[in-house]
C-alpha cells in the first residue's frame, strides 16, 4: 500500500514539472497569438511561411501571419497579418520573407520605411521580396563550378607541356638561331659598339 502512495506523488511531481517547462517555453518563445490590426502584403513564393508564423521588425516579434493563401487571378501568394496596435507601420514598409537558420523556420521581416503616411488597418505593404530558395541557389553553385572545370580543360596541350624539357629538332633540319640583340653603336668599341 505504501508504494502505491510513493508512485502517486512521484507521477503528480513529474506532472508539475512538465507542466513548469511548457508554460516556460510558451512564455519564452513568444508564441502567443498577437491582437492588432490587419495588413496584407503579396509575394510569388512564400518558401514555406504559414499561418502562425512571426511577423518581425529588427528581430522583435511585432505580429504574426494569420493567413496564407494563393490568389486566383495573379497567382500571387498572399499573405495576411495582424500587427500589435503599438507599432505604426509607414506606407513605405517593405517585407520580405527570411529563415530563421538552415533548417527551416520562415517568419516575415518588415523594414519600415520614412514615409510621414502610416498603413491604415486592412491596407497593403506594396514593397515584397519574395524567399530565397536555397536549393536553387545550391544547385546553381553545383552547376557552375563543373562548368569552370570544364572550361579549364580546354587547355590540356598548354599545361601538359609545362615542366616538361623541349623537343630537340628532327634530323636534317637545323635549329632556330636565336638573334643576338644589336649593339649600340654610340656605346665605342670597347662595350661592343663597333660590332
Amino acid at each position: 500500500m505504501r508504494s502505491n502512495v510513493i508512485e502517486t506523488v512521484l507521477g503528480a511531481v513529474v506532472l508539475v514539472v512538465a507542466a513548469f517547462f511548457l508554460y516556460f517555453a510558451y512564455t519564452t518563445a513568444n508564441i502567443r497569438a498577437v491582437s492588432g490590426y490587419a495588413l496584407q502584403a503579396r509575394f510569388a513564393s512564400t518558401g514555406g511561411l504559414t499561418a502562425g508564423s512571426d511577423v518581425r521588425i529588427s528581430g522583435v516579434k511585432v505580429g504574426s501571419v494569420t493567413k496564407a493563401y494563393l490568389d486566383p487571378k495573379t497567382y500571387q501568394a498572399v499573405i495576411e497579418m495582424q500587427i500589435d496596435n503599438q507599432v505604426k507601420l509607414p506606407e513605405d514598409t517593405s517585407a520580405g520573407i527570411a529563415s530563421e537558420s538552415l533548417l527551416g523556420g520562415k517568419f516575415l521581416n518588415l523594414q519600415p520605411g520614412g514615409e510621414e503616411e502610416m498603413l491604415k488597418p486592412g491596407g497593403r505593404i506594396q514593397y515584397t521580396q519574395s524567399a530565397v530558395n536555397l536549393e536553387d541557389l545550391l544547385g546553381r553553385f553545383i552547376f557552375s563550378a563543373g562548368g569552370n572545370n570544364a572550361n579549364k580543360g580546354g587547355d590540356g596541350q598548354g599545361q601538359q607541356n609545362q615542366g616538361q624539357p623541349a623537343q630537340p629538332a628532327p634530323q636534317g633540319q637545323q635549329p632556330a638561331q636565336t638573334q643576338q640583340p644589336k649593339a649600340d653603336p654610340s656605346k665605342g668599341l670597347l662595350n661592343g659598339g663597333g660590332k
